[in-house]
């Protein structure tokens, strides 16, 4: 084992969602050297390297792979994600022999389709390690959408992923990237006499959740700015190594001067492989107390704390106090939340933004 410490300086994982027609593909191919998998055919009009179209999920596979053995570029562009995953659950049902992803009954076809989108961005990850940035690009849809503590319901812009697979992949997908970016034509409504008419259409694009749209960045960007590869570029290209800490290697555990956060200790201090190990169970042991131990494990997977959890399903409206204890949820609600985790997720990092 070994501890670093400082800002890493990493390739770039990048989301960039918005209607049809909007620049999405123009937008990626500013990025640094790029190569498209084109899983639509929608660079056939523009002068960009790409890889052949993938007609079926084995193929794309296949390409994403070559990209990471043969390092052709530095970045790697799936133009769309929405496309691709369309290729997956087709692969998905000729393998099973099923001709819809209804026939698995009981939504176990949807979860088998998010397990695979999981274990697709696990190979992108593969691709950031060889040294590569990663740019999906996915169309928007529109969907009604209702809180459960409001009254009403309104609009909002989603990743189109599928009318079921959307709330089970569209977490995952977000929760992966480091930036996530809504694209959209910013208009405005000017009264004219008796009538209200929509004006503008400028480009834009959104760096931060909003009711209407889900957006995150870890740069510090403004909440918008326009469509313009130039607003992010300082992101994706910044060579200035002395404005950014060094990482430094401290080997593997022995005795080292290490700085341990989250509470265990204040300041730094000399402490072992031992120590380290005691302090960590203790911390475990008082953040998630008896809880259920596969629960535990999907909590400490996400950095997910007790109270985290506790606000979210207080937000939710199964419970009507934020210190109602979790290892006091029925088993019922406990598997629940298992077999429902990524979406969770999603909705922990809400309630707790």
């Amino acid at each position: 084992m070994k501890i670093t410490r400082g800002i890493e300086q990493k390739p770039v994982k990048v989301l960039i969602y918005g209607p049809e027609g909007i620049g999405k593909t123009t937008f990626a191919s500013q990025f640094p050297e790029p190569v498209f998998i084109d899983t639509e055919g929608s660079t056939a009009r523009m002068n960009v390297a790409r890889l052949p179209k993938p007609n079926n999920w084995t193929e794309l596979l296949e390409e994403v792979w070559w990209v990471i053995r043969e390092k052709p570029c530095k970045t790697l562009v799936i133009d769309t994600l929405d496309w691709a995953e369309k290729l997956e659950i087709q692969d998905l049902l000729e393998r099973n022999g099923k001709k819809s992803i209804e026939a698995f009954g009981y939504g176990k076809g949807y979860i088998m389709s998010a397990e695979e989108i999981q274990n697709f961005l696990h190979i992108l990850d593969k691709v950031i390690e060889a040294g590569m940035h990663v740019v999906l690009t996915a169309h928007a849809q529109i969907r009604k959408f209702e809180q459960p503590d409001e009254m009403g319901a309104y609009d909002r812009y989603e990743l189109k992923l599928g009318n079921k697979t959307g709330s089970r992949t569209s977490p995952i997908v977000k929760e992966w990237a480091d930036m996530v970016l809504f694209a959209n034509y910013k208009t405005y409504a000017i009264k004219d006499g008796n009538k209200v008419k929509a004006t503008g259409g400028k480009r834009v694009m959104y760096t931060s959740h909003h009711p209407c749209w889900d957006a995150k960045n870890r740069f510090g960007l403004p909440e918008e700015m326009d469509f313009d590869y130039k607003s992010i570029k300082h992101c994706i290209e910044d060579d200035n190594t002395d404005a950014v800490a060094s990482v430094e290697e401290l080997g593997p555990f022995s005795k080292h001067e290490i700085n341990v956060t989250d509470g265990l200790m204040d300041g730094p201090a000399i402490v072992s492989n031992e120590d380290i190990n005691k302090l960590q169970d203790e911390y475990a042991r008082e953040v998630y107390k008896p809880i259920d131990s596969e629960l535990v494990e999907l909590m400490k997977y996400n950095h997910v704390k007790a109270e985290d959890l506790q606000l979210a399903v207080l937000k939710e409206g199964y419970v009507d106090d934020v210190d109602f204890p979790i290892e006091d949820y029925p088993k019922e609600f406990i598997d629940y939340l298992k077999e429902n985790w990524s979406e969770w997720t999603e909705k922990i990092y809400q309630a707790t933004k």
